[in-house]
């Protein structure tokens, strides 16, 4: 009997034992992982550490966005009381206290111990938290994004969100980069979850610097100056470029009206925070008269002296009357059209272009599709297909309608003509850290000759009778071309009296080493025409690029303003209808036995071939003015050899090996 009890006994203890066995062997051996992982859930807080975002520079190393120490509040939901904890927490850090009871009573009923409060605190929230000395409250250490100078350069920085992830601009464009890599902290905390070690498990990395090829001190003046004209002329909106037309580097790049990337989107800001030249495009109007002359000397024998009839100032075509704005126009040469802006004889040339070759030099000089700028929602602008094309697009082409593009593509464009015929691409981003970013290959897209007559038909537009005087630059010589466009509404199918003014140039003529161009939307009659609205921020702002750059001047004397109007009146009567017999008398015909001869015209010398020491040289023998460009032998020069002379007319040479 006591034998059998004995070995009940033991049976007992034995299968306990196994019992035991068999559950250490399940908790230290088949499922340690899973009870350890829940053990530590219990134990540990996982905590990210946000990376500081990378600093963007401008080109001479100005902090434009930078990452400054600020700090966020966190709560654990499991121990905070639900009945004071929104109350306390509502009035410390001004947030709505219904909301914050429902996200503390989710985390809670999902047994969360970890919950974001508010992310970005004030110096003196921080403080009254402090002051509680509740267990349940932690602060973390941050940065916060921060612009030092306000508004400056908004449109093409860009901002970012709460959780600091770019949301326009370059912060949005290069956000992995700027962002980095957060990194994790990982505490151990009591049975209250309050904080007993820490451990840095993943150390963050910091975001890569990026340098911008914005200069601070022409971005100021660009905002300066639109935000001005704008305000003065009631536009709309407006916009500048300012650009490198060798390199393609984007100096400035304003948009109106501005926005502070430091504070919080507004309700209805959408309209401020758009970066009106990237984003916007619109009618170009009478600027597009520089891409309808350019096709006419590549495609066309036209030449800035070839005779266009401008019809009195109005042309019908297909049953549509098309005006100058200014009546009477007769015969006058090609380069006066540009001068003067004659739609009639801008659609004159453009019908001798042809829709063929217009549309395909359109696409050659970058309009109907992206330049490429590291900014996002940029725009293409519109460019519709020939097949689209109507009986009268190709007139309403050739003088800027029918066609739409952004202040960055015109820009673009005049680059082309300013560097001798090579389109370059936009570019923002100067460095990637130390890295530099590599200037794109340029393509040639003119022929040197065009580039360098273009650039002598466009000095024209900034001469009395031009319509760009008020760009022109003392000191310096100018040459560009406005714009007016009329606005077109949609809804009732016709152009308003509203319009996008615009000058688009570049200095010095001889030898660009800027372009700039300038777009106010939405100005009124005949004060809201280009040349007068867009022509004065052109001269602002190139006065003040050429002081930074440092650009050595190329007018030594500044000309008499008698000779200027005389030379406006002598070209005014040769532009008059009824002057077609002084065209003639030019050529050396039709001469009045009744007048005395006068002295003959100059004649331009054949300077092809020549080195600039015996260019030079003759063309002080015969009392000529000659601008040179490059070196070697004279490969180019406009005014063509034996072209009549006018009178302060100079020459332009171009040089190469």
């Amino acid at each position: 009997m006591v034998t059998r009890r004995l070995t009940w006994l033991a049976a007992i203890f034995l299968l306990w034992g196994a019992g035991i066995f068999t559950k250490l062997l399940a908790l230290q051996i088949l499922h340690h992982r899973e009870y350890a992982k829940m053990a530590r859930a219990r134990q540990e807080l996982v905590i990210e550490v946000p990376a500081p975002r990378g600093t963007i520079f401008d080109r001479n190393g100005q902090p434009l966005a930078m990452s400054v120490p600020t700090e966020s509040v966190y709560i654990n939901p499991l121990k905070a009381p639900l009945e004071i904890a929104p109350n306390l927490l509502a009035r410390a850090l001004h947030l709505d206290r219904a909301e914050l009871t429902e996200q503390i009573r989710q985390a809670y009923d999902n047994h969360r111990g970890f919950l974001w409060i508010k992310r970005k605190i004030t110096y003196e929230e921080g403080q009254e938290l402090r002051g509680m000395h509740l267990e349940w409250i932690s602060i973390q250490k941050e940065g916060q994004r921060h612009y030092p100078n306000g508004p400056l350069a908004a449109h093409v920085l860009g901002s970012v969100d709460f959780e600091e992830k770019g949301s326009a601009g370059i912060e949005k464009a290069l956000d992995t980069e700027l962002r980095g890599k957060a990194g994790e902290l990982r505490m151990l905390t009591d049975v209250r979850r309050r904080g007993i070690e820490s451990q840095l498990d993943v150390e963050g990395r910091p975001g890569t610097p990026i340098t911008l090829t914005l200069d601070e001190h022409i971005q100021f003046r660009a905002e300066k100056e639109i935000a001005a004209s704008v305000q003065l002329h009631h536009a709309v909106s407006g916009s500048v470029v300012v650009m490198n037309p060798n390199t393609g580097d984007i100096l400035a790049m304003a948009s109106y009206p501005p926005y502070d990337p430091n504070l919080p989107p507004k309700p209805g800001e959408e309209f401020a925070r758009q970066n009106h030249a990237v984003s916007v495009p619109f009618e170009p109007g009478s600027v597009y008269k520089v891409i309808t002359l350019t096709a006419a000397l590549e495609t066309t024998n036209l030449t800035p002296d070839s005779l266009i009839d401008c019809h009195g100032g109005a042309i019908t075509l297909f049953g549509r009357t098309i005006h100058d704005s200014h009546a009477g126009a007769g015969i006058m040469p090609m380069a006066m059209v540009l001068a003067r802006s004659s739609n009639v004889g801008a659609i004159e040339v453009g019908l001798r272009v042809g829709s063929k070759n217009m549309y395909e030099y359109m696409r050659k000089m970058g309009f109907g599709q992206k330049t490429g700028i590291t900014l996002p929602a940029e725009s293409p602008g519109k460019v519709r297909k020939l097949s689209r094309w109507g009986s009268t697009s190709l007139a309403s082409v050739s003088m800027g309608q029918e066609v739409s593009v952004t202040t960055l593509q015109l820009a673009q464009a005049a680059a082309i003509i300013a560097n001798g015929g090579m389109l370059v691409h936009p570019r923002l981003i100067l460095k990637k850290g130390d890295q530099t970013v590599p200037v794109e290959q340029p393509v040639r897209i003119l022929r040197g000759e065009t580039a360098i007559t273009m650039r002598a038909m466009m000095e024209g537009v900034t001469h009395p009778p031009g319509t760009g005087t008020r760009a022109r630059l003392d000191g310096y010589t100018v040459g560009g071309k406005t714009g007016s466009a009329q606005i077109y509404d949609f809804a009732a199918r016709h152009y308003t009296h509203t319009y996008n003014g615009s000058f688009v140039g570049f200095s010095p003529v001889n030898n660009p080493q800027v372009v700039i161009a300038v777009t106010l939307n939405g100005t009124r009659g005949e004060g809201g025409f280009g040349g007068v609205v867009a022509g004065p921020v052109f001269h602002d702002i190139g006065t003040e690029v050429m002081r930074v750059l440092d650009v050595p001047k190329d007018i030594l004397d500044e000309p008499d303003p008698k000779m200027l109007v005389a030379k406006a009146d002598q070209m005014s009567d040769l532009a008059d209808p009824a002057s077609e017999e002084a065209n003639i008398l030019e050529d050396g015909e039709g001469d009045d036995p009744n007048e005395p001869d006068g002295p003959p015209a100059p004649r331009v010398p054949d300077f092809k071939g020549k080195t600039m020491r015996v260019v030079l040289a003759e063309a002080a023998a015969q009392g000529l003015t000659v601008l040179p460009n490059g070196s070697g032998v004279a490969r180019v020069q406009v005014p063509a050899a034996g072209a009549v002379l006018h009178d302060g007319e100079r020459i332009r040479v171009q040089f190469s090996r």
